[in-house]
């Protein structure tokens, strides 16, 4: 019957994507976060809907008669730069070659999200629908997973497909936390004009969050801890947000197990910790491979590759600022670096680590710019809640992403396209509106002295 469904609305899907670039975007990025195929069992499940959905939005642009101008600013050069740079680091790396091109053409498909925001998203109606996709495939997910954990009494372990870019449960608490920021900005723009909305985008916020402690992840719940730390200091309503926080609490610890605990416990004494010292160990390998090859590093997923992995090892011991107490490299399983930063660095070597951060940078004072400038006028109100929650969005993918493998995760891609739209296109535009009835006030002066 889900097969039926879905197949008999597909046409209907596909119409409007071809008639509305747009929709076709906002549903890409609902493929790649929600991945239907999971969802599906029989003839509807052989189709990649996803590079479906990517082709219309493509074919949809080319024939889009009323094309935004292009306008890629200091971001999307900077993005486009780090893929050039992994081009040349997958060519010259130490990796497997085909698990490299695998890696590497799934970057290519990132970048290709990022490239299609920016040519496609122009005005309020576009960003927010794309939002809703996100809401609608990563929050969906959160809430179903949730209510799952709710009902069996928190014994239910929430986790990704298999197979899926969310498949892990520590990214995929990651992306729990970052899709709240984006809960609260429709909240903002929606809720007060429809009771139902608000209720089910609270039910939603509060399900995610519920979500994250049932993946029972480490760097899930430090994420959610610092969002909400930082949500609390730009909150206007203080209080409201504190009572709640404190509701939330009180409900939640009737569902944590002893397990979920004692994780939590080992945050505080990381060295005690053997899963935390055996990320160090790691890092301090992605260390190692940048220093063999510190321009180009060792291409994607070089540090996974054991050869490589065994090889590095052998100077493990010629670094003594890594401390890594008594933690060894294990000599027969090669593992990931565990941290995006360390991720970009032993994949990219330094260069490519800084062209890393010079995109988060780069986005964070461009999103703050947005915000300053939107706050100034009532109409732009609502660029600059969307501005700060992007932001919030972003400050938790570099605290969460700190302990994780996730540095080409479509969502992160994705809001710094949107800060850029915001940056060069929209609130321009919006201001540009507002601007001419205080500019003509000099013309007609001047206009009436030449008379």
């Amino acid at each position: 019957m889900r097969d039926l469904f879905f197949v008999a609305v597909l046409p209907f899907m596909l119409y409007a994507m071809a008639k509305r670039p747009f929709i076709a975007v906002g549903m890409w990025i609902w493929t790649a976060m929600f991945f239907p195929n999971a969802w599906l069992y029989g003839f509807a499940n052989a189709p990649r809907y996803n590079l479906i959905f990517t082709g219309v939005a493509m074919l949809g642009y080319l024939v889009l008669r009323d094309k935004p101008k292009v306008r890629f600013g200091a971001i999307g050069a900077l993005v486009l730069l780090f893929f050039l740079w992994t081009c040349a680091s997958s060519a010259m790396g130490d990796g497997l070659p085909d698990i490299t091109f695998e890696y590497w053409s799934r970057f290519l498909k990132v970048v290709l999200l990022f490239i299609f925001v920016i040519l496609v998203i122009d005005k309020k109606l576009h960003a927010d629908f794309f939002l809703w996709c996100v809401v609608l495939s990563i929050g969906f997910y959160g809430c179903l997973e949730a209510l799952k954990f709710v009902a069996s009494g928190g014994g239910h372990k929430i986790e990704g497909f298999s197979g899926h870019v969310l498949g892990d449960r520590n990214e995929l608490s990651l992306a729990f936390v970052m899709t709240l920021p984006i809960c609260a900005y429709l909240l903002g723009e929606y809720g007060k004009h429809s009771k139902i909305v608000r209720f089910a985008l609270l039910c939603t916020m509060g399900l995610l969050v519920t979500a994250v402690v049932g993946t029972q992840s480490r760097g899930g719940f430090v994420a959610l801890l610092g969002l909400a730390g930082y949500f609390f200091i730009k909150s206007e309503r203080k209080v409201l947000l504190a009572v709640l926080s404190v509701a939330l609490v009180l409900v939640l610890s009737n569902f944590v197990s002893d397990e979920w605990t004692s994780r939590m416990d080992t945050i505080g004494d990381a060295n005690a910790d053997a899963s935390f010292m055996g990320r160090v160990v790691a890092w301090k390998l992605s260390f190692i491979m940048a220093m063999r090859h510190p321009f180009f590093g060792g291409g994607f997923k070089a540090l996974e590759f054991l050869p490589v992995w065994t090889s590095l090892a052998q100077d493990f011991f010629a670094y003594p600022l890594f401390y890594t107490g008594e933690a060894l490299p294990s000599m027969d399983r090669a593992h990931a670096a565990h941290s995006v930063y360390f991720q970009v660095l032993g994949d990219h070597g330094f260069a490519g680590l800084a062209i890393y951060l010079s995109i988060l940078a780069r986005t964070f004072m461009t999103v703050r710019q947005v915000a300053k400038q939107a706050r100034a006028q009532v109409e732009t109100a609502w660029i600059a809640h969307l501005a700060s929650m992007l932001q919030l969005a972003l400050f938790a993918y570099c605290l969460g992403g700190a302990a994780l493998s996730f540095a080409y995760f479509e969502m992160l891609y994705a809001i710094c396209a949107l800060v850029q739209v915001l940056h060069s296109r929209i609130l321009p535009r919006a201001l540009a509106q507002l601007a001419p009835p205080a500019a003509a006030a000099p013309a007609v002066a001047r206009a009436g002295a030449l008379a």
